[in-house]
């Protein structure tokens, strides 16, 4: 099979870690006979200080020409950069929502799971003795609510109002909705689906939709939660969810509460799909500026990304297997960027530390 992929390696540690992944994507596709073309395309700040803006109308057609999108990560620090002095249609993430929207990109897959030889790094304590288990997926809604909206901000005998407006059809919940019950019945049948139903209406749509949707699939099984309860149950008992779906604005804020409880947000993959086999790919973190160049950056979300991309976009289930065993194997080697280190210096004397380009090696090595 080739392989013709789109790259947006962006801002900050982006370069780093996306470098990191292309070197594990060649070694595991050159192993089975497979051939891969990188496009390059430009999105974010590195995107306005070439082009002036965030996204050109030809990085589109490039990414739309290719079969899926492997990106690292946008922006940088908005108390420095001179990017977020720009009117906000202007900034790097402007150019991450028009192109989720200009290739459908609906539904965003972001898996959480703890890594046995990381549970010294998960934040939450053991569970009656025992280290945490947990394996969930978050399913949020992608292309509307809150981020999606008509706003604008006025000013008005003094008093400055801005406004925000949440939409939701009926439509893109149902399509959402039937993407966590189709992931549920690949997994554990259990949907969890969050919202705010006791105050907002797009919400109470939300619900009666999931709940029209559920009877398509009676061996899921559906509960409703709302999301200051979610919140506080990801911390509390994350083992109790097996598939989270939820709209924009709440997925955006529980996934990468997701992220920390799995030890590190350095260790979150995500895909993000639209209704044929098309996906953009991404760690779940940022830019990290503080760190950028300085090859201190955990690839792995980026690895963990790039097998998703070969397991949704090119059906190559043993490639994605062996990605994810080779992350695995490194990390029972005892190979650790500085992320993942236990705060026990004794503990972690006895690992291994190693820079961004090291951990990309280790696990290409793995293969």
């Amino acid at each position: 099979m080739k392989l013709n992929i789109a790259v947006i390696s962006g801002d900050g540690i982006g370069p780093e870690i996306v470098t990191e992944a292309e070197k594990v994507l060649e070694r595991v596709l050159e192993k089975h006979g497979h051939s891969i073309t990188y496009h390059d395309v430009y999105m974010g700040g590195c995107s306005i200080d070439r082009f002036g803006v965030p996204l050109t109308d030809e990085a589109v057609s490039i990414a739309r020409s290719c079969s899926a999108v492997l990106m690292g990560s946008i922006g940088g620090d908005a108390n420095t950069s001179p990017w977020y002095r720009l009117p906000p249609e202007k900034r790097p993430e402007a150019g991450l929502l028009r192109i989720r929207k200009e290739l459908g990109l609906f539904a965003n897959l972001r898996p959480a799971y703890l890594f046995p030889e990381l549970a010294d790094s998960c934040p939450l304590a053991d569970k009656n003795g025992k280290a945490r288990n947990f394996d969930l997926i978050i399913v949020r809604e992608l292309t509307g609510g809150l981020y999606f909206g008509a706003r604008h901000t006025e000013e008005k005998d003094g008093i400055v109002t801005a406004v925000d407006t949440a939409v939701y059809r009926d439509t893109e919940i149902r399509r959402i909705a039937r993407t966590a019950f189709e992931a549920a019945r690949r997994r554990r049948g259990k949907v969890t689906s969050v919202d705010k139903a006791n105050v907002l209406d797009t919400s109470r749509l939300w619900r009666r939709v999931v709940a029209e949707t559920a009877e398509e699939y009676p061996d899921v099984t559906l509960e409703n939660m709302l999301v200051d309860n979610c919140a506080m149950q990801l911390v509390r008992e994350p083992e109790q969810f097996d598939v989270i779906l939820t709209g924009n604005m709440f997925g955006d804020i529980l996934s990468d509460e997701a992220s920390m409880i799995t030890g590190s947000i350095g260790m979150l993959s995500s895909a993000s799909l639209n209704e044929t086999s098309f996906g953009l790919y991404e760690p779940s973190h940022g830019s990290a500026p503080d760190i950028a160049g300085k090859d201190l950056a955990n690839p792995i979300a980026t690895i963990l990304s790039a097998a998703m991309m070969l397991r949704y976009s090119f059906d190559l289930q043993q490639e994605a297997d062996e990605i994810e065993r080779a992350v695995r194997a490194a990390l029972s080697d005892g190979y650790r960027t500085a992320d993942l280190l236990p705060k026990n210096p004794d503990e972690a004397a006895a690992l291994h530390l190693v820079r961004c380009s090291e951990m990309g090696s280790v696990i290409a090595e793995r293969i």
